[in-house]
């Protein structure tokens, strides 16, 4: 069996199985709340990515993983199934592999409202593990993007880093975006200083003062500090 034939074989699976876990009186709610033009199966997040993983937890070919991904991503008919293919993007085996920051991209870009971005920015930080320098440079040059969503995947991509943060890197690609009037943007920003404050608060605080930072942002960048 080639790889992209094993790739559709498990694809299928993975649809089979949503479908079994769903419950359609709870797919309404789930829509509404996520305002998606998609619909939902009705199946819980963590039920999506428990599916995802067993159904794929003993392959290790990258490229099948990829066509898997990309497959579930791009022929998706149900919200679940684009974030079980999120789920089989975090594996290992696809951790180093060259096409990841592409396939991060295309999903942001494609995916355009927050909850794939976020999960997507799990994906960035490990990118800044793993490279530093070509991750670096790649969510440096987000930051100044046309796309909304990329900018918040730049502001975003070191939540959880805590001590290996690179804070010139934090600190510039929330400067690139001090002036930017989107809701998502300015969110995103207050977020990335609060989470850093549990390592930095000195740090942020110093930053915050010196940046022209939009009420929202400031706000929820000195939420557990105090304005």
């Amino acid at each position: 069996m080639t790889d992209a034939a094993a790739a559709r074989d498990l694809v299928d699976l993975i649809r089979e199985r949503l479908r079994e876990a769903a419950d359609p009186r709870r797919a309404p709610a789930q829509q509404a709340y996520m305002k998606s033009s998609m619909p939902f199966l009705g199946v819980t997040l963590p039920a999506t990515r428990a599916i995802a993983r067993t159904v794929t937890r003993d392959l290790t070919d990258a490229a099948t993983l990829r066509d898997l991904v990309e497959h579930l991503w791009d022929a998706a008919s149900h919200r679940e199934e684009r974030y079980a293919a999120l789920a089989v993007l975090s594996s290992p085996h696809l951790r180093r592999d060259p096409h990841l920051p592409g396939l991060i991209e295309r999903f942001v870009r494609t995916g355009q409202w927050w909850d794939y971005t976020d999960e997507l920015s799990h994906r960035v930080a490990e990118l800044l593990d793993d490279d530093p320098l070509p991750a670096s440079a790649l969510v440096r040059a987000w930051a100044d993007d046309g796309d909304m969503w990329i900018r918040r995947s730049a502001i975003i991509a070191q939540l959880g880093r805590r001590a290996r943060t690179d804070v010139g890197l934090l600190g510039d690609v929330i400067a690139a975006n001090t002036d930017d009037r989107e809701f998502f943007v300015r969110k995103a920003i207050g977020w990335a200083l609060r989470d850093y404050a549990r390592t930095d608060p000195g740090w942020v605080r110093a930053f915050v003062d010196a940046h022209g930072l939009s009420p929202l942002s400031r706000r929820e960048a000195l939420k557990h500090l105090g304005d």
